[in-house]
C-alpha cells in the first residue's frame, strides 16, 4: 500500500480522468431524491435504511470501475491493501476523491483496528439543505422526525458495498453531522466479518 501522501496523489489524479457532473446539479438531485422518500416513506428511520440500500447498489457498482481506472492508471500498488488501516486510506483518499472529489481524513482507530472514523469537512450531498432546528414546534409537520433523518446515509451504503465486493463485512453510521451542527462529517466504519472469496463454488459450473 502507498504511504498516505502517494494515496492523496493518486486520488487526484483518478479524479482528474473522472467525467464531471455540476455540483449544483448533482446536490439538487439527492435532494430531490431524498425529499421522494421523505414523502414516501413519512419515517424518517425507512428513509435512512432507503439510503443506505441504494447506496450499497451503487458501491457495489463502483468497484470496478475504481480498480480498472487504478489499473489502467498504473497504480494498482495504490490499491493494495494489507490491513485495515490501508483499506481506510483506499476508501478515504483515493475513492471519495475519485467519484467525489473531496479530500476525506481517516482517524479514530480502535484498539482492536476493527473500526475507524471517516472524516469530511466539506459535503457535496448537503448543500442548500438546512434541516428543521432542534427543538422547533414544528411536531405537527413532522419538523421534530426530520431530526432523526441521516440526510447523507447514502454514504454509509456505498462504503458497505464497495467493501463487500473486496470480502469485508462492515457496519457504517453517520455519528457526526454538520447538518445537525457538528463541526465536521463523520462516518464510523467497523469491520464485522471477512468474508470467503466472492462469488465462490456455487458460480464456477456457470
Amino acid at each position: 500500500m502507498a504511504s498516505k501522501s502517494q494515496a492523496a496523489q493518486a486520488g487526484q489524479a483518478l479524479w482528474s480522468k473522472m467525467p464531471k457532473a455540476n455540483a449544483e446539479l448533482f446536490a439538487l438531485t439527492y435532494g430531490s431524491l431524498v425529499t421522494e422518500l421523505v414523502r414516501d416513506y413519512e419515517d424518517p428511520i425507512e428513509v435512512n435504511a432507503q439510503l443506505d440500500r441504494i447506496g450499497h447498489s451503487i458501491g457495489v457498482r463502483c468497484v470496478d470501475e475504481f480498480l480498472s481506472k487504478a489499473d489502467v492508471a498504473g497504480m494498482g500498488n495504490a490499491t493494495q491493501c494489507q490491513s485495515l488501516r490501508d483499506t481506510a486510506d483506499v476508501v478515504a483518499k483515493i475513492g471519495m476523491k475519485m467519484f467525489l472529489g473531496i479530500q476525506a481524513e481517516v482517524g479514530g482507530f480502535s484498539q482492536d483496528q476493527r473500526s475507524f472514523s471517516i472524516y469530511l469537512q466539506d459535503n457535496p450531498l448537503s448543500t442548500f439543505v438546512e434541516l428543521p432546528p432542534q427543538g422547533d414546534d414544528q411536531s405537527q409537520s413532522g419538523g421534530d422526525d426530520l431530526r432523526k433523518l441521516k440526510y447523507s446515509n447514502l454514504y454509509c451504503g456505498v462504503i458497505r458495498g464497495a467493501l463487500e465486493q473486496v470480502n469485508l463485512k462492515v457496519e457504517c453510521s453517520i455519528v457526526r453531522d454538520t447538518l445537525k451542527g457538528d463541526e465536521l462529517n463523520e462516518i464510523r466504519v467497523e469491520l464485522k466479518e471477512v468474508l470467503a472469496d466472492g462469488a465462490g463454488d456455487d458460480y464456477k459450473e456457470e
